[in-house]
């Protein structure tokens, strides 16, 4: 019913910026809640920002909080992830996921993107 793809990564240095976008296809995107996670080589998967599905409420890991802003654009199908004074720590592959409720754990997201990588050199 929905399909995502994320765009934007690359190699930056620590303090750069990013903006990473997840464009989806499906005619109902409105009607989903949205997150962003991302995962580093042997790690698990971590919960990086959310937003609901009028984009009025927003939600961030303490970790990113005050750097990275969720915003979404309901008439594009598009949700972004603006990264700025990226740390070396903020390295992983970076998901979109889609589900009916705003949350933080990735097994209550319906649908994922592929992901896009984000490297961060010191």
């Amino acid at each position: 019913q929905v399909q995502l793809v994320e765009s934007g990564g690359g190699l930056v240095q620590a303090g750069d910026s990013l903006r990473l976008s997840c464009a989806a296809s499906g005619r109902t995107f409105s009607r989903y809640a949205m997150g962003w996670f991302r995962q580093a080589p042997g790690k698990e998967r971590e919960f990086v920002a959310a937003i609901s599905r009028s984009g009025v409420s927003t939600g961030y890991a303490d970790s990113v909080k005050g750097r990275f802003t969720i915003s979404r654009d309901n008439a594009k199908n598009t949700v972004y992830l603006q990264m700025n004074s990226l740390k070396p720590e903020d390295t992983a592959v970076y998901y979109c996921a889609a589900g009916l409720l705003s949350a933080t754990e990735s097994y209550e997201y319906d649908y994922w993107g592929q992901g896009t990588q984000v490297t961060v050199s010191s």
